[in-house]
C-alpha cells in the first residue's frame, strides 16, 4: 500500500528545503520544524481506511514507527503484529538515531 506523503507530509518542495537545512547541520525533525512544520504532518487514517475498503480488519505492519501502530488502532486495525526493520549503514547511521530519540522509533 503506498499512501502518498512525501516528505512526512510536508510535500516535496518542502522536502527539498528540509534538505537543504540537513546539508546545514539540522537533523531531519530540526528541520521540518524551522519549516514551520511537525516532525511528521503524515495522516495514517487514510491507510486504515485503505485497509478497511479492502476488507482487512487485522495486519502485520512493518514499521518501527509506532505512531503508525497508533493511528492504524485508533482507526479500528488491529495490529497482530509489528515486524522491526533495520538497515543501519554508515551513512543513514544519525538519521536513525535522530528518529529513534526524536521520533519514538523502534530501533
Amino acid at each position: 500500500m503506498y499512501l502518498r506523503q512525501e516528505g512526512r507530509g510536508i510535500g516535496l518542495a518542502n522536502k527539498i528545503r528540509a534538505y537543504v537545512l540537513q546539508d546545514r547541520g539540522r537533523d531531519t525533525v530540526q528541520a521540518n520544524v524551522e519549516l514551520g512544520f511537525g516532525a511528521d504532518e503524515r495522516d495514517f487514517a487514510f491507510a486504515a481506511c485503505m485497509l478497511k475498503q479492502l476488507g482487512f480488519l487485522k495486519v502485520r505492519l512493518l514499521t518501527n514507527n509506532p505512531q503508525k501502530v497508533r493511528a492504524l488502532e485508533e482507526n479500528g486495525i488491529e495490529v497482530v503484529q509489528r515486524v522491526a526493520h533495520e538497515f543501519v549503514t554508515k551513512e543513514n547511521r544519525e538519521y536513525l538515531k535522530t528518529k529513534r530519540e526524536k521520533m519514538g522509533h523502534l530501533l
